[in-house]
């Protein structure tokens, strides 16, 4: 793992986008938190974690210009409840293949009030119940989630389903779980079973990523995910993964 310096920030591509955004490339440092990002003087409006090992995502200072934030493929469990304070203009956040347990764990993100583009997907998050209609009904500006359009009349539902009796029981139900979530590397209760591997090493997750981006269908892509999530991975599912796909 590299500490993220402001000697490494300095020395890094940056280069203007296909958006005509300025942009700063971290990609690929292992880097295992967020520090040092005054170094940038607040002159990118988007910033590349894609590829490292961020478990939470924290630890902005106050960067007013940055819009964009992508973190491809870390392993973030939790986002700073401040988060709104350091980068209150952000208009995308895309988080593919993290570890994002809960719908209640994404409350800190519907402080961003700016925030139009959000995707979530090989988060086992996505994977919940009501994910789509918990989305459109917390975030009213949101326009985009997982690269697909929130429709007005499917916003519209969801606002009438979660002030429904039933509804507001779900959002309870949601708020507690995100407070005792478990996070991804430990065992879930009971996993003692014979045949799993327990407290998923990286290369474990690793592998069961790699089996995630070569799944032909959503719903394989779901069911890896949920493994993922559980923290329990069939010894087969890895010795498995060492060998060609077919195709």
């Amino acid at each position: 793992m590299v500490k993220l310096t402001p000697d490494i920030i300095n020395q890094s591509m940056q280069y203007i986008n296909p958006c005509r955004d300025r942009e700063l490339d971290l990609r690929g440092y292992k880097i295992p938190q967020i520090e040092n990002l005054g170094a940038t003087l607040d002159q990118f409006d988007t910033i590349d974690f894609s590829d490292n090992d961020l478990r939470k995502l924290d630890g902005f200072p106050f960067l007013p210009r940055l819009k964009c934030l992508l973190l491809n493929n870390n392993r973030i469990v939790r986002i700073d409840d401040y988060l709104h304070e350091s980068v209150p203009n952000l208009e995308s956040v895309i988080l593919t293949g993290n570890n994002i347990q809960e719908l209640g764990d994404l409350e800190p993100l519907t402080h961003l009030k700016k925030l139009e583009t959000l995707c979530l997907l090989v988060n086992p998050v996505s994977t919940k119940p009501y994910y789509r209609e918990y989305v459109a009904y917390k975030f009213p500006n949101l326009r985009l989630l997982d690269f697909r359009k929130i429709k007005q009349q499917h916003r519209k539902e969801a606002i009438e389903f979660f002030r429904s009796k039933r509804g507001k029981d779900i959002l309870k139900e949601i708020a507690k779980r995100s407070k005792s979530a478990i996070v991804p590397g430990q065992a879930a209760p009971g996993s003692e079973n014979k045949g799993k591997v327990q407290g998923a090493s990286m290369d474990d997750i690793q592998k069961i990523r790699e089996l995630i981006k070569k799944a032909n269908s959503l719903q394989e892509v779901e069911r890896l995910t949920r493994i993922l999530q559980s923290g329990q991975i069939p010894s087969d599912l890895i010795q498995g993964a060492d060998e060609p796909m077919e195709h």
